[in-house]
């Protein structure tokens, strides 16, 4: 999964930065701007965009502000901390999904279109309930991961 995940982000981040360079060059330069490809740029950019979150949560590498951290002094405080931050993400997190789920129906009934290319923008729609998903996923692991480390006194 790691490969998979380091392939899919790098090959997003060239598509995204080639589009980019091509429209700076065509654009400024050559003075002929491509039409349509802001609309082509969208489907990358937003899956990169996504596929980033789910490889924050898959690493457990999220920015966090956890002040009461300072106040906490033994490991098993800590770990209760991160179980309670796991729930609420948990809550959170499904709670999202339903709305995303209910935007990927309506995605799906509607079929909008991009206005110049006609690209059905449901292939970009459909990227926030499978990036939630899979960041659900990632969570209840990392809760999983918690809860066993604290019953059993192993490291993290």
């Amino acid at each position: 999964m790691n490969t998979l995940a380091k392939y899919l982000l790098t090959a997003l981040i060239l598509i995204v930065a080639l589009g980019q360079f091509v429209q700076v060059i065509t654009r400024y330069v050559l003075q002929v701007p491509v039409m349509g490809l802001e609309e082509t740029m969208l489907y990358p950019t937003v899956w990169l965009y996504i596929f980033g979150a789910v490889n924050a949560s898959r690493e457990n590498s999220h920015i966090r502000a956890n002040v009461l951290e300072i106040f906490l002094t033994t490991d098993q405080q800590h770990k209760v901390l991160a179980i309670i931050g796991e729930i609420i993400s948990l809550i959170v997190g499904l709670w999202l999904m339903s709305w995303a789920w209910d935007f990927t129906r309506y995605a799906w009934r509607v079929w909008r279109e991009s206005p110049t290319l006609y690209i059905p923008t449901f292939y970009s729609d459909i990227a926030l309930v499978t990036g939630l998903a899979c960041m659900m996923a990632y969570t209840a692991w990392h809760l999983v991961v918690h809860v066993r480390s604290l019953f059993k006194g192993s490291p993290q």
